[in-house]
């Protein structure tokens, strides 16, 4: 009776670690996977904040303004358009700032000019698209020029370049530790019941019969994994959001969401596809070899 107990107990414990270790390598999964979209997320914002300043000529009538606003915003290149007015420039404290006082005292009018302010999509890091679009809007009557930051915008695709090589590079070494991870833990059970699979063979058990129990006892543990991984990750991103508010706009919910179901999703996967792999090797490796793997 004492050893039935304490079999059971040992039993017990080997499934509550193995659970426990999947749950942890799916929440470090997770992590990596939300930190990749957050980071996807920052390069995109960048990629999509170079700006073109239309600027028009003075005496440009209202009829001109629309009509240079509908083929900009007509264009494949654009991603938003702002009308920003001389005296909304002029009013501006930057700008302000430049001078003393007033700049009406210096000045007997606002030198500035009426302009749009062209937000470009990521298709903005082809240069010849970028210098056929400023020719485009330049020939537009009432346009008096475009300017264009072509170091910045340089610069910046090529730091995003960088970041996504890196993400990448990253996040696809931490997904196949995690997925090695997760097969050992998962084969490290099966290989426990090893003798017991062989049992089963030699009295005649047909291999569905014996693989039957070992994947609903995966597909159950792969749900509890999932869901302890999913509240750990949740849990971290709400204390995240807390302690640094900075990164609120990261903690989108509706993404979390996602991962959470995500998380479930995949723990129940691949529990399932590696306990069928590794009970697959034990009921069709040969009686004999099974004492000495």
């Amino acid at each position: 009776m004492k050893d039935d107990k304490r079999l059971k107990r040992k039993v017990r414990n080997s499934y509550l670690v193995s659970t426990i270790s999947m749950a942890l390598v799916l929440f470090l999964l997770g992590s990596v996977g939300y930190l990749m979209l957050a980071a996807e997320q920052v390069a995109s914002t960048l990629r999509n904040s170079i700006v073109v300043m239309v600027e028009l000529k003075n005496g440009a009538t209202e009829v001109e303004r629309k009509a240079i606003e509908e083929l900009i915003v007509a264009d494949t290149l654009t991603a938003s358009v702002r009308f920003v007015s001389r005296e909304e420039k002029a009013s501006d404290e930057e700008f302000r700032k430049v001078f003393a006082g007033s700049f009406e005292e210096v000045l007997d009018e606002n030198p500035l000019l009426d302009s749009f302010e062209v937000t470009l999509t990521a298709g903005s890091e082809n240069r010849d698209e970028v210098d056929r679009f400023l020719t485009t809007v330049e020939q537009l009557d009432g346009v008096d020029r475009a300017s264009f930051p072509a170091l910045m915008a340089e610069q910046l695709h090529r730091t995003v370049g960088k970041i996504r090589f890196v993400i990448l590079l990253f996040g696809g070494a931490l997904l196949l530790i995690s997925f090695i991870l997760v097969n050992n833990t998962i084969r490290l059970a099966i290989f426990s019941k090893r003798y017991l699979i062989n049992t089963m063979k030699l009295v005649g058990a047909t291999k569905w019969f014996i693989m039957k129990p070992f994947l609903g006892s995966a597909l159950k543990q792969g749900l509890w994994s999932g869901l302890l991984a999913a509240l750990l990750f949740v849990a971290a991103v709400y204390g995240l959001s807390e302690a640094v508010p900075e990164l609120t706009t990261l903690a989108e919910w509706q993404r979390v969401g996602v991962m959470f179901g995500g998380l479930v999703g995949v723990g129940m996967v691949l529990a399932l596809l590696f306990s069928a792999m590794a009970v697959n090797k034990f009921v069709n490796m040969k009686s004999n070899k099974i004492y000495l793997y």
